[in-house]
């Protein structure tokens, strides 16, 4: 299932009085949950740099395999991040991030007793960005914690429990960023949901 990237409408002043303040009912309905998950993979290197929200991407064979069930826009739900790999800019981390995550990096043991896979809420931008007029599909995820390390290597598990929105066309750069924090928004209240929230303890999320 798939949307043509040339027919995405175009905002220019996106208004949060004009969205709704949830997503979804109030449990998870088909197609969801859809649980996705894969080696972090190099992106295009604007989350922080452009639109100041970093993401991480998932490779396209997690993208593939639910592809049947998933259109192209925002969606929303929870991540875990796995800590797999020794950061090659482990210096560039205060001393007890790098501890962690070089300790993990040992083994699987450090990795359950050191580094606690933390499970947190995440908005997910699957498709190929129109304002951006990206040539791949691409599922970019941003977490909503503030970490001081990227993920290049290390798992990503996300599960998708709702859809917010199709993708968009803008006309500026500030019109894209302020459509993104709303979805954030809306992503955030929409968890808070008792049938929402229980899946952040989903046995995805136990697995080492």
């Amino acid at each position: 299932m798939t949307t043509d990237p040339t027919t995405a409408p175009t905002i220019s002043n996106p208004s949060s009085s004009n969205r709704p303040k949830i997503a979804g009912g109030i449990t998870p309905e088909t197609p969801f949950p859809i649980k996705m998950s894969g080696t972090v993979i190099k992106g295009f290197g604007r989350g922080s740099k452009d639109l100041g929200i970093p993401t991480a991407n998932l490779p396209e064979e997690a993208i593939a395999a639910q592809e049947e069930k998933m259109v192209t826009g925002i969606y929303y739900g929870w991540a875990q991040v796995v800590v797999r790999t020794k950061p090659e800019h482990s210096s560039g981390l205060v001393a007890s991030e790098r501890s962690i995550a070089e300790s993990a990096s040992s083994s699987t043991s450090s990795l359950a007793t050191h580094c606690p896979a933390t499970v947190h809420p995440m908005v997910m931008s699957l498709g190929w960005n129109p304002f951006y007029k990206n040539e791949k599909k691409s599922a970019e995820v941003h977490i909503m914690h503030n970490f001081h390390r990227d993920f290049y290597g290390d798992e990503l598990r996300v599960i998708v429990l709702g859809y917010i929105r199709p993708e968009f066309d803008y006309t500026t750069l500030e019109a894209l960023i302020e459509d993104i924090n709303i979805d954030i928004e809306v992503a955030h209240r929409s968890l808070e949901r008792p049938d929402y929230a229980a899946y952040k303890e989903d046995p995805i999320f136990l697995q080492l």
